[in-house]
This record gives C-alpha cells, sequence and structure tokens, in this order.
C-alpha cells in the first residue's frame, strides 16, 4: 500500500530547495527507490511545500538519513509530514 507524505517545512524558500535537490543528487539520493511522485510548489507564504508518494515507511525512513541532515545543513526544518494511506491514484 503505498504512503502519501505532506510537509510544510519551516523557513523553506525556493532556493533552499533548490539547493537541498542538488545536495540529494550529489549524494546519490535524486531518485530514491521506493519513491514514486514527488511535487514541490511555493505556497501562499511562499514556502515551499512538498507531498511525495512512498511505497512504504521503511523506504521514507531510510531516504530520511540522507534528507534530513541536508535539510538542517541549509537551514530548514522538515518538521513532522503529515502520512496518509493512498487509497487510488489515477494518472493521465
Amino acid at each position: 500500500m503505498a504512503l502519501g507524505f505532506y510537509f510544510k517545512p519551516q523557513s523553506f524558500t525556493t532556493e533552499r530547495y533548490d539547493e537541498v535537490l542538488r545536495r540529494l543528487e550529489q549524494a546519490g539520493a535524486g531518485s530514491p527507490p521506493g519513491r514514486a511522485y514527488h511535487f514541490a510548489w511555493a505556497g501562499q507564504d511562499g514556502a515551499v511545500e512538498v507531498f511525495d508518494v512512498w511505497d512504504s515507511q521503511e523506504s521514507f525512513e531510510a531516504f530520511g538519513e540522507t534528507l534530513v541532515p541536508i535539510m538542517n545543513e541549509v537551514g530548514a526544518d522538515p518538521g513532522e509530514p503529515a502520512v496518509v494511506e493512498i487509497h487510488n491514484m489515477i494518472l493521465g
């Protein structure tokens, strides 16, 4: 069963988001195993919000071992995500 993770990190500007992506690519974690989809947008306050779909909690947590230190290095607090079970996905 797929899981959806919604984040609204504190102090997460588009510049910090781009830097996190760059560092994840350098760490070999730009396309982590288990992540099916990644969406990011600037919310009404200008901060980047993220929604990911993962195949399991374990895959997400393994990715977090790389992501969280990078987020901390760039000065963005990832906080705790809201997690939901995905009932259905329709593509196209």
